[in-house]
C-alpha cells in the first residue's frame, strides 16, 4: 500500500509559497503522493501545476474537483495543462460534490447525479486520451477536440461511494478516492463492488485511495474530540453519512485513526488488508502530536 498525504488548502498572500514548501517537504519525506482538495479555496489543478512544477518526483492529485461547475472539455484542457506542468505526475480526482453545494450554491440541478457522471466521463475521458468528441446526452453535450499538449495519459479516479458510482468507476475510470470510509466498509462494500466492475469491463485492478484523519498521540480521547469538531459537517452530508452508518460509526471521530504508534499502525494495516492501494493521511493536529504523526507516517514508507 502506497502512503500519501493530504495537503492543506493554502490561504493568504503567501499561499502558493506555503503550498510549494508543504509539497517539497512531502517529497523529501518520501511520500508517494500528495493530494489537494478543491472546495472554496485555491483552484486545486492550478495550485498543483504551480507547486508541482517546482517539486519533482512526487505524484500529485486532486481530491476532488467537482464536475458540475466545469464543462468536461474545460476540465480536460485544464487537467492536461496541469499534467504537462508536472511532467505527467497528475492524478485527476473528480466527484459530484453534494446537493447542498451544487443546487444551493452553484444553482445546478442535482437530480440525476449518476447519469451526469456517466455522460461527463463520455466527454472527459476521450479528450484526455487525445480524441475528439461528439456527444449529446441529457445532462452534457460537446462537439470538440483539443490540441492541448499531453505528457501521457492522465489517470482519473472518482469519488465513488454508492454501488452505481463504484461500478462506473470500475468500468471506466482508474479507481476511486474515498473519504469517511472505515475498513469494514472498504472490505465488504467498496473493494468488491469496484473490483468486480473493473474485471467485468476487462480493466486493470482499480486504485482504492482511502483518506482518513490521523493523529498519533497519547491522548486518543482528546484527538477524537478534536476530530469530531473539525470534521463534523461530514457526518451530516448524506453520502458520507451512509458510509459511516455502514461502518457502524456514530460520526467522523469514530473512523479517525488515533492513538499511539501501535494502535494507529494496526488501523493502517487493517486498511491495507481491506484492499486499500493508497492511504492518504489527513493530518489534523499540530505541535508535538503533529510532529509525532508525521514521524510515524514516514516510518511506514519503504
Amino acid at each position: 500500500m502506497r502512503i500519501g498525504i493530504s495537503l492543506q488548502d493554502p490561504a493568504g498572500p503567501g499561499a502558493m509559497t506555503a503550498l510549494r514548501e508543504e509539497l517539497r517537504r512531502a517529497a523529501e519525506d518520501g511520500f508517494a503522493s500528495a493530494w489537494l482538495n478543491n472546495i472554496f479555496g485555491v483552484d486545486a489543478l492550478t495550485a498543483l501545476a504551480v507547486a508541482g512544477s517546482q517539486v519533482p518526483g512526487i505524484e500529485v492529485g486532486t481530491a476532488v474537483v467537482p464536475t458540475y461547475p466545469r464543462h468536461p472539455a474545460a476540465l480536460a484542457q485544464q487537467a492536461l495543462t496541469a499534467a504537462a506542468a508536472v511532467d505527467g505526475r497528475l492524478v485527476l480526482g473528480i466527484g459530484l460534490s453534494h446537493k447542498v453545494v451544487i443546487e444551493d450554491i452553484f444553482g445546478y440541478d442535482f437530480g440525476k447525479p449518476v447519469r451526469h457522471m456517466r455522460e461527463y466521463l463520455a466527454v472527459l475521458l476521450p479528450l484526455l486520451d487525445g480524441q475528439p468528441v461528439s456527444f449529446a446526452g441529457e445532462t452534457v453535450r460537446a462537439n470538440i477536440g483539443l490540441t492541448t499538449p499531453a505528457p501521457g495519459r492522465v489517470p482519473v479516479v472518482l469519488a465513488a461511494l454508492g454501488p452505481q458510482m463504484l461500478r462506473l468507476a470500475g468500468e471506466q475510470a482508474d479507481g476511486t478516492v474515498l473519504w469517511m470510509c472505515g475498513p469494514a466498509t472498504i472490505r465488504e462494500h467498496i473493494v468488491p463492488t469496484i473490483t468486480a466492475a473493473a474485471s467485468g469491463a476487462g480493466r486493470p485492478a482499480p486504485r482504492v485511495v482511502c483518506s482518513l484523519p490521523v493523529c498519533v498521540t497519547d491522548d486518543p480521547d482528546g484527538a477524537r474530540t478534536r476530530a469530531a469538531e473539525i470534521f463534523a459537517i461530514y457526518g451530516e452530508l448524506p453520502s458520507y453519512r451512509a458510509m459511516l452508518d455502514r461502518e457502524g460509526a456514530s460520526g467522523p471521530a469514530d473512523v479517525a485513526l488515533t492513538g499511539d504508534e501501535e494502535a494507529v499502525g494496526a488501523r493502517v494495516s487493517e486498511l491495507a488488508e481491506a484492499g486499500v492501494t493508497d492511504f492518504m493521511a489527513v493530518e489534523y493536529t499540530g505541535g508535538a502530536d503533529g510532529a509525532r504523526t508525521r514521524a510515524f507516517l514516514r516510518s511506514l514508507l519503504p
